[in-house]
C-alpha cells in the first residue's frame, strides 16, 4: 500500500511497484484505395448535359461563332448584392385586404357547406388570392395564403399561427365571409425577402 489510509502519512509511490505502460504499437495505415474504392469524380458540365466534348480546332469559323454564341447564351447571370434591406414598394395591408374579401365574397356568396369539396374550394380560392396579392407588385415580399370553411353548427374556433419573421417588415392580413351555413377566413402573410 502506499498509504494515506486513516491516520497514516502518504508516501510516494516508487515505479518499482507501478508496471511502467509499454508503448502501444501503431495501428497499420490504411489500405490504399483501389478503382472499385474511390469516389467518382463529379461530371464535367458537357457529360451532365449529355454532350460529349468539343474539339473546336476542327470547327469552321461560323461554327465556332455559333458555338461561342452557345456558350454565352448559357452562361449563369450573377448579380450584385444590393445591401438593401427596406422594400421600395413596401406592402400596404388595406390593398391586400380588400382583395382577399373581395375574392372571398364573390366566390362563396351562392355557396352551400360541403364538407367533401370544401378542400378544393379552399385550394381554388387560395390561388386566386395569391395571383391578385402578387399582381399588386409589392417588391421583394413571399406569400404564404390559407384558406379556411367551417360549417356553422353553434360552436366555437379559434385559429392560431406562429411565424419567426421581422416584425418591422413582415405583416399578415385577414379577411372572413359569413354565410348561412359556413365561415370562411383567409389569411395572407407577406415575408419581406432580402
Amino acid at each position: 500500500r502506499a498509504g494515506g489510509g486513516r491516520g497514516e502519512p502518504l508516501s510516494p509511490i516508487s515505479s518499482a511497484t507501478t508496471p511502467v505502460p509499454r508503448s502501444l504499437p501503431l495501428p497499420p495505415p490504411p489500405p490504399r484505395p483501389t478503382m472499385a474504392t474511390r469516389r467518382k469524380r463529379a461530371p464535367a458540365n458537357y457529360e451532365a448535359l449529355g454532350m460529349a466534348p468539343v474539339e473546336e480546332e476542327h470547327f469552321s469559323d461560323s461554327m465556332k461563332t455559333r458555338l461561342l454564341a452557345f456558350k454565352a447564351h448559357r452562361v449563369k447571370i450573377r448579380y450584385a448584392n444590393t445591401y438593401r434591406l427596406e422594400p421600395r414598394n413596401k406592402l400596404r395591408d388595406y390593398l391586400v385586404r380588400n382583395k382577399a374579401q373581395a375574392i372571398l365574397t364573390n366566390r362563396l356568396q351562392e355557396a352551400k357547406y360541403d364538407g367533401v369539396s370544401s378542400r378544393s374550394l379552399c385550394a381554388s380560392i387560395s390561388d386566386e388570392i395569391l395571383k391578385a396579392v402578387k399582381e399588386l407588385n409589392f417588391d421583394r415580399y413571399k406569400y404564404v395564403v390559407s384558406v379556411l370553411i367551417v360549417e356553422k353548427a353553434g360552436q366555437a374556433i379559434n385559429v392560431a399561427s406562429r411565424w419567426v419573421w421581422d416584425a418591422q417588415r413582415d405583416t399578415w392580413v385577414s379577411a372572413k365571409c359569413e354565410t348561412e351555413t359556413f365561415i370562411a377566413l383567409a389569411l395572407v402573410m407577406a415575408c419581406y425577402y432580402e
